[in-house]
């Protein structure tokens, strides 16, 4: 749990320590037990939920007798006082989500990613979907916090560029953050696909199990959000989370990098297809590539549900994969330490209930795995948007959670 600080130089800290703590109590505090559980001075919490209610961001409720003595008033979030809108940009779909101060989602929106290389259009058509979300909810623009973009890496964060992402044909070092902001009028911040993920899952979920895990995020490709003592792992260039060219098969196939047995290369949809077509399991007309993301989703989707019959020749495959992905995880866990891994991605929903428990065994059992606690494989509960509602919470994150690194003293 967060505490603040009886400091006068970290006011902004402590009212971000106060809102986190009313935000994560859906029943609400009383002015006593935010002072308990922030450990912050009676009268320091009484003004800063007090600017919280001038502010708009909080309200009085109901009133609360425990006893003998004055009946305490209930406080709690009013989470239609702000929003944020949380963009996901993916090789085949743009994903919008509208999300409330409490991060939850409003509205949400889905539009297929054009693949002529045309960024300047595609940032102009987010900006158009952006403003009419907010009009078909009549949302006050004064009310919006800010936008949120979750993008393929690599990025250079400190700029907001898109770095030539795979699958992103002509979007080699684009402003994106910058020339969103100018098209749409808010302030934009820029955030990795994986990540975001990772923030999502720490802003709806702020238990035990969120303090160290890592987001496996299964889309067009895979990468991994990385959260250590319940902060995100961003790295020296905020490009942590490329997973992809780690081994798990030495015999395996040459991957793009030209080494053999990259996991990235192995376990993603399209690869799982074209064994599926070997295999005789599936048909199409012609071959299928990486390229061809609506033939990819189709077929994907008809071997998912071929493979929850169990024959043999699915079987096999799910199991390769498996195996694949546990290899994958288990070096992640031994170098990190993580003790959970959460699954979740617009494509992981549909072959989750034929990968998820041998994905948990073969972590478990394995010989290599260093750690001796147990590592809990687990279902993100938020759906194939996580990436949007993580760009959406990073808004939320930076304008209102609590960091310690506001504390430190600038040079």
């Amino acid at each position: 749990m967060r505490r603040g600080h009886n400091l006068g130089a970290v006011g902004e800290f402590n009212q971000a320590v106060i809102l986190d703590l009313i935000r994560r109590a859906p029943d609400g505090l009383s002015r006593v037990e935010v002072a308990q559980a922030s450990g912050l001075s009676a009268q320091t919490a009484s003004n800063i939920t007090r600017r919280l209610i001038d502010g708009g961001l909080v309200r009085e409720g109901e009133r609360l007798i425990t006893g003998p003595g004055k009946p305490r008033t209930l406080l709690r979030l009013n989470a239609s006082s702000r929003y944020t809108v949380g963009v996901h940009l993916d090789p085949t779909v743009i994903t919008y989500a509208l999300l409330d101060l409490a991060g939850s989602v409003v509205a949400d929106h889905r539009a297929r990613t054009p693949t002529a290389p045309d960024p300047a259009g595609v940032i102009a058509d987010m900006a158009h979907e952006i403003s009419a979300i907010l009009e078909r909810q009549s949302i006050p623009r004064e009310q919006v916090l800010g936008v949120g973009i979750a993008a393929p890496g690599p990025l250079d964060a400190s700029r907001g560029n898109v770095l030539d992402p795979p699958m992103l044909d002509g979007w080699d070092v684009v402003p994106l953050r910058d020339a969103l902001s100018q098209a749409t009028g808010f302030p934009v911040v820029l955030e990795k696909d994986v990540t975001a993920a990772a923030i999502a899952e720490l802003w709806v979920d702020s238990g035990p199990r969120r303090d160290n895990f890592a987001f496996f995020y299964y889309g067009t490709g895979i990468g991994i959000g990385l959260v250590i003592n319940h902060e995100v792992l961003r790295g020296a260039s905020d490009n942590a989370g490329d997973m992809g060219h780690i081994m798990v098969q030495a015999d395996g196939p040459v991957c793009s990098c030209g080494r053999r047995g990259c996991v990235g290369d192995l376990v993603v949809p399209h690869r799982i297809v074209q064994r599926a077509l070997a295999a005789g399991l599936i048909a199409a007309d012609s071959p299928v590539d990486r390229a061809d993301f609506d033939d990819v989703d189709r077929l994907f989707t008809e071997f998912t549900v071929l493979a929850m019959r169990h024959d043999a020749v699915s079987r096999e495959i799910v199991m390769g994969v498996a195996t694949q992905i546990s290899r994958a995880i288990v070096s992640i866990v031994n170098l990190l330490d993580v003790d959970t891994i959460v699954f979740g991605g617009p494509f992981w929903r549909r072959i989750e209930p034929a990968l998820l428990g041998a994905i948990r065994h073969l972590v478990n059992t394995d010989p290599a795995l260093i750690p001796k606690h147990p590592i809990h494989i687990e279902n993100s509960g938020i759906g194939e948007d996580v990436a949007a509602i993580g760009a959406g919470c990073l808004v939320l994150d930076q304008s209102l959670a609590p960091h310690t690194s506001a504390l430190l003293i600038s040079r």
